[in-house]
């Protein structure tokens, strides 16, 4: 589907005039919206506009890191949109030239619809807009970056409630958590931290076409970006002191566990050995004449286990 909006010298709004029956010269600038384009659509980038051939093939294979070409008057973005429910990006293409603004996109995407309409909403009341091309650009990629927050705000809650788990569930579990968030927050980063260094070379290119004023709008988004990048590494931070916190807690229990067990083991093993002792199928063994020989080993072992349980309890082995 394409859908176009297009202003005129006096500043009227014309939408979803077909693309084929503009002639951009005719208008202020043109916005041309390619969503979930088709074949035959797909094809106007060409023969229609005449974007570069490497431009339009970037388009095609998804998915490119974020980043910033040039091609004589046209500067060719690719940006990373977040699916909200996988945490993977997804690409959206702009071609922006004087004229015009082009996006390209293979989903429909809530950021862009709200893009959109802020745009003609803006043209229309005239209020705190600088108008053109370059301005619905700097939209587009503040909605983008704007749908960051939610996503990177949801695992802070998850961590929050991990941190403050109360023992209900088991290590296992906890660490299993741990590392799913752990997982999804480097999904975030690897899509963050390169559209962060496209906005710092936006910011810092001469051949971006920008006044002063929208540079500042600009500036807007890469101090966004630097705010979710250190947000991500504090996260990050918190879920390996998480992973620590579980690793030394199942270590300690590992540990309590192994205490016990050498506990019993030491208490038997002189027990073993008389039981060994006397379990020996020798003619002559004295004791074995004796009436009371079973009554008084059994004794012996008693009082032998007893005075061992009484020298650990007092040497803090059961603390």
């Amino acid at each position: 589907m394409i859908r176009t909006l297009a202003v005129t010298h006096t500043g009227e709004v014309l939408t979803d005039l077909p693309l084929l029956d503009i002639t951009i010269a005719d208008y202020a600038w043109v916005w041309a919206d390619f969503s979930t384009p088709t074949a035959e659509e797909t094809l106007l980038l060409d023969t229609y506009f005449h974007f570069h051939p490497l431009a339009i093939e970037d388009c095609m294979h998804i998915l490119q890191r974020p980043k910033l070409d040039y091609y004589e008057d046209v500067q060719f973005f690719v940006l990373h949109a977040l699916n909200e429910r996988t945490l993977e990006a997804e690409e959206i293409d702009l071609f922006l030239s004087k004229r015009f603004l082009v996006s390209y996109h293979h989903q429909e995407k809530q950021e862009m619809e709200e893009a959109w309409q802020m745009v003609k909403a803006k043209i229309h009341s005239r209020k705190g807009w600088s108008g053109g091309p370059m301005a619905a650009a700097y939209t587009v990629m503040d909605k983008l970056v704007d749908r960051y927050f939610p996503c990177l705000y949801s695992l802070e809650d998850e961590l929050a409630d991990l941190e403050s788990q109360g023992g209900s569930e088991s290590v296992e579990e906890l660490m299993s958590q741990v590392f799913n968030v752990r997982g999804r927050l480097l999904k975030l980063r690897r899509t963050i931290v390169p559209m962060r260094d496209l906005m710092y070379r936006i910011l810092n290119s001469q051949h971006v076409q920008s006044n002063g004023e929208e540079r500042i709008y600009f500036g807007d988004i890469y101090d966004h970006l630097l705010k979710l990048t250190d947000m991500i590494e504090v996260d990050r931070e918190m879920t390996a002191d998480l992973r620590d916190s579980y690793i030394s807690l199942n270590s300690n229990r590992m540990n309590s566990i192994m205490k016990t067990l050498t506990v019993i083991t030491t208490i038997f093993m002189p027990l073993t050995l008389i039981a060994g002792i006397y379990g020996m199928n020798f003619q002559v063994m004295p004791e074995l004449e004796w009436k009371y020989g079973y009554f008084g080993v059994l004794l012996l072992m008693l009082v032998l286990g007893a005075g061992m349980v009484s020298w650990f309890r007092r040497s803090g082995w059961f603390k």
